[in-house]
């Protein structure tokens, strides 16, 4: 990259650690590699922090056009990110002062009328609904879900037979084709741990994570969301988690739907609002 010898990139790097710029353990990962001899080796990858600290003090004219380059970059983000920034907080600060001013007002309403007068005793009906839009409001979102015993996971064959139950109810010749493997990763992603730690320790985040990769890895031809809508139902149903203890689905037709679509339409960055949501949703819905 920077058209000098190893040895000129391992000095630079060495010094880098040395004097504490950065922290080695964070910045390199070693991996296990095949040489021509056919023999393992472990091989190490330093990330992005530890090509920008090497291109800062490399003397060669490719050396040079980098740092031309990313002081460029770093001009324009500055220039450019600030006002992009500042326009969108400025929008963001409006809406949540738009919601916060209605959630007051409805609290309020709930508050005053209920006591009062038996024709507004809907209102506390949606209570809950309330809340969720007051936390997101201030960004007090569930993080975590409320049971942490061991899952009980459909196996593949469990989800393929829910497809095609499902295909006989839609007219669609393409509907539940994979096109890759990314319902299979989808699946097998909300296992993943070391021992007893789990990257998604709960129930409610597991079931999260699976409505959110089936529709966000595309692996259907078509179908998606519907089916990661289902198949995060039957992760509800085998972990005992789909009814309340007086026997009614802890969601709605609606609200699936709704979680689905919000899922669907969200961005890459806000994957942990939409997780956080979803987790919220599960756990006050149990109660």
């Amino acid at each position: 990259m920077f058209e000098k010898d190893k040895s000129v990139i391992s000095r630079h790097l060495k010094n880098i650690f040395e004097s504490r710029e950065l922290n080695k353990i964070s910045v390199v990962a070693k991996n296990a590699t095949t040489g021509n001899d056919g023999k393992q080796y472990q091989v190490e990858f330093y990330n992005l922090d530890a090509i920008i600290s090497v291109g800062y003090r490399v003397n060669s004219i490719r050396g040079t056009q980098f740092r031309q380059w990313a002081t460029k970059r770093l001009k324009d983000f500055l220039i450019d990110g600030v006002a992009l920034n500042e326009k969108r907080l400025a929008q963001k600060n409006k809406e949540i002062q738009v919601l916060h001013d209605g959630i007051r007002i409805l609290s309020r309403a709930i508050e005053d009328q209920v006591n009062q007068n038996n024709e507004y005793q809907w209102l506390q009906k949606f209570s809950l609904g309330l809340q969720l839009l007051d936390d997101y409001d201030h960004e007090s979102l569930d993080t975590a879900g409320l049971h942490t015993g061991n899952a009980e996971y459909p196996t593949m064959n469990d989800y393929t037979e829910l497809v095609n139950q499902m295909r006989s109810d839609f007219d669609s010749g393409i509907f539940g084709v994979q096109k890759d493997g990314g319902f299979i990763s989808a699946v097998h992603q909300i296992k993943q741990g070391f021992g007893d730690c789990y990257v998604y320790p709960s129930l409610e985040e597991k079931a999260a994570m699976l409505l959110y990769l089936v529709i966000k890895n595309h692996a259907f031809i078509d179908g998606n969301k519907r089916i990661a809508a289902a198949c995060f139902l039957l992760f509800l149903d085998r972990n005992r988690l789909l009814f309340s203890e007086n026997g009614k689905p802890i969601i709605s037709n609606e609200a699936l739907a709704s979680l689905t679509l919000f899922v669907a339409s969200s961005q890459a960055s806000e994957m942990e609002t939409g997780k956080k949501l979803l987790i919220s949703v599960l756990n006050r819905s149990s109660n």
